[in-house]
């Protein structure tokens, strides 16, 4: 499937998250430091969204029970999410935000 533009650069803050839907699946746009990610925005360890979680050194915590998760490949790094959170290629062209919304992983409790 082509990229998705999904959103324009600037409205993602440093720091920042936006919530966005490809084709029934929602994903989580990142800035952390200048750099994009997009991630799976539901939490791994329960049905909770990611959105506004706290992003700092290149990782985002669930609001809901604090787990960190990497924005880089969506690895669970701390309890109590034990299982990766998929990711998705995302790149910045003409000051527009594309997301590929090919799974790296399927998600374990939302696929």
């Amino acid at each position: 499937m082509p990229e998705v533009d999904v959103a324009a650069a600037v409205e993602i803050e440093d720091g920042a998250t936006k919530l966005v839907e490809v084709d029934g699946t929602p994903i989580l746009l990142v800035n952390a430091g200048g750099a994009l990610h997009a991630i799976h925005d539901i939490c791994t360890h329960a049905e909770e969204s990611l959105e506004g979680g706290f992003v700092e050194n290149g990782t985002i915590e669930c609001p809901r029970h604090g787990a960190l998760f990497s924005l880089e490949n969506g690895d669970a790094l701390t309890p109590p999410a034990t299982q990766a959170l998929p990711t998705f290629p995302v790149e910045v062209r003409d000051g527009r935000v594309l997301v590929d919304p090919t799974q790296s992983v399927p998600h374990p409790l939302w696929d």
